[in-house]
């Protein structure tokens, strides 16, 4: 994985400390211009990963990707999904029944919710799962996708169920059809590593909110902490700035103390914070040298006097 990950939240006006400035954003960024700009930027500063949600925008921004080979050469999409706004608000719009029509491609994977009763719907549970993948893997045809991650909103909501089956079967779906590992946001870091344990995933990938004063991370940073510092998994850190509640050096420092910590995932909305962000991360992240080190430098690379 590298080490730092361009997010998506504030292109789609999300922020979790102030809806004013997540309407502002909004505005900002309502045309695809303004995004593919920034993305630009992050290229430029040798960002190569967007991990973005399977927002209905990203369609234009994966074809104009697309018909760009050579200027995003290297460049990689890490897709999260689903994107819980859209399924929201087709249910709104259409009902429970009509969004179901929307988004599962095959008329007969709808059908048998019905037909069979609860029995059949269940069996065929894993199926629909994976069509309703399919379906917003779609925009992403074509480029790369090495990582697919299910969002917090999915991955809390079945570690809250206790059907932790079906993180195996996302897992193996991506890995069979898309040949890219699967990664698991969530809220809950050290209780799903517990559940992803237990059905077989291995080192797995998992992003979550790792953060000075422990914003947003159920069970608290103590326990984040000692769960980084002790298990076999892959921690990506996201909300290291607590959305603003910490000034960036000392919210960067914070997180790249914790070794373990494999990447950074991070959003901006201006070409001034994402360089700034970038660069400390790149600071923050080189080994500090031991004095000892920094002695045996010096004579190793200092000027020598031949008597």
């Amino acid at each position: 994985m590298e080490r730092v990950l361009f997010g998506d939240n504030q292109f789609f006006g999300i922020n979790h400390m102030s809806e004013e400035k997540a309407r502002a954003q909004a505005m900002r960024f309502q045309d695809d211009r303004s995004i593919i700009e920034l993305l630009d930027i992050a290229y430029a500063a040798g960002i190569r990963v967007f991990m973005c949600t399977t927002h209905a925008r990203m369609a234009s921004l994966c074809d104009h990707i697309r018909a760009h080979p050579e200027r995003y050469a290297g460049f990689q999409l890490y897709p999260c999904m689903p994107y819980a706004h859209k399924y929201a608000d087709a249910v709104t719009e259409h009902g429970m029944i009509g969004a179901l029509k929307r988004f599962l491609p095959e008329e007969r994977a709808f059908n048998a919710l019905f037909k069979g009763g609860m029995a059949l719907a269940t069996r065929d549970l894993e199926a629909i799962a994976q069509l309703l993948i399919d379906a917003e893997m779609k925009s992403f045809a074509g480029l790369e996708t090495p990582i697919i991650f299910l969002q917090n909103v999915v991955t809390d909501l079945l570690l809250g169920l206790g059907f932790v089956q079906a993180f195996r079967m996302f897992a193996d779906h991506v890995e069979r059809k898309y040949k890219a590992e699967a990664g698991f946001i969530t809220m809950n870091m050290p209780r799903l590593l517990d559940a992803l344990e237990s059905v077989g995933i291995d080192n797995p990938i998992i992003c979550a909110n790792i953060n000075k004063i422990g914003f947003r991370m159920c069970g608290g940073k103590e326990l984040y902490e000692k769960t980084i510092a002790t298990r076999q998994f892959r921690p990506i850190a996201m909300s290291v700035l607590a959305s603003g509640a910490i000034p960036p050096r000392e919210a960067i420092a914070y997180v790249c103390a914790q070794k373990q910590i494999r990447s950074i995932v991070f959003g901006a909305s201006s070409r001034s914070t994402l360089l700034e962000t970038k660069r400390l991360i790149d600071e923050l992240s080189q080994p500090t040298p031991s004095p000892d080190s920094a002695v045996e430098d010096a004579f190793s690379t200092g000027p020598r006097h031949v008597a």
